[in-house]
């Protein structure tokens, strides 16, 4: 999943790349045009229990790397969902969702570089700052203040914009716990602003 989002300047096509159509001039006849050969989107380069990095190194498809890689995209991909079922509530924060997934795209890049077979060539192009870490801190900072207090160990609930948002969350647990954070105040925060009713835990009786 990740190898083609991650392999931008080894030539291979995403989805994206299958979807548009791109047009070239067809060989003896300048004006007509001719479709270019959509790439494939297979490589079948795995099927023997080996996938590649970014650096082009073999490794099993078991190893930590392809677990880790295959936790980013889940989490990406569930931050999609809450994202969508947020836009159709008019949350301002879907922005915020959508850098979010950019970034994760970032850290898969990063994930898929191991340094034992990274030039520095490799590690330039996946690098990042820390400038989104600390964003993301005021975002936390930002909601937790319009919030009320947490009196109860809160369910998740409070509508389908925030109980996707928890699922993100618990989805996020298993790449990154630190961005889950973000992802349970904002779920919160879209209950309050949807006025609907989070749901607490109640112990039930022996």
């Amino acid at each position: 999943m990740w190898r083609r989002a991650v392999a931008a300047g080894r030539g291979v096509q995403g989805p994206l790349g299958m979807a548009g159509r791109r047009w070239r001039s067809g060989a003896g006849s300048p004006d007509r045009a001719a479709p270019e050969r959509a790439p494939k989107i297979y490589t079948r380069t795995g099927d023997a229990g080996f996938s590649s990095t970014f650096t082009g190194e073999r490794r099993p498809k078991g190893d930590p790397i392809f677990e880790a890689l295959g936790a980013t995209d889940e989490l990406s991909s569930a931050i999609g969902l809450a994202g969508e079922f947020s836009s159709e509530k008019g949350h301002t924060f879907v922005d915020q969702l959508h850098k979010i997934q950019c970034m994760l795209q970032d850290v898969g890049s990063n994930l898929a570089t191991p340094l034992s077979s990274a030039r520095e060539a490799h590690r330039k192009r996946t690098s990042f700052s820390e400038k989104p870490v600390l964003e993301l801190e005021q975002w936390i900072d930002s909601y937790s203040e319009q919030l009320p207090p947490l009196r109860a160990f809160i369910l998740p609930s409070g509508g389908r914009s925030s109980a996707a948002l928890h699922f993100s969350r618990a989805v996020c647990r298993r790449a990154e716990r630190w961005l889950s954070d973000y992802l349970f105040v904002l779920a919160r925060y879209a209950a309050m602003k949807e006025g609907k009713e989070e749901k607490i835990y109640i112990k039930p009786e022996p």
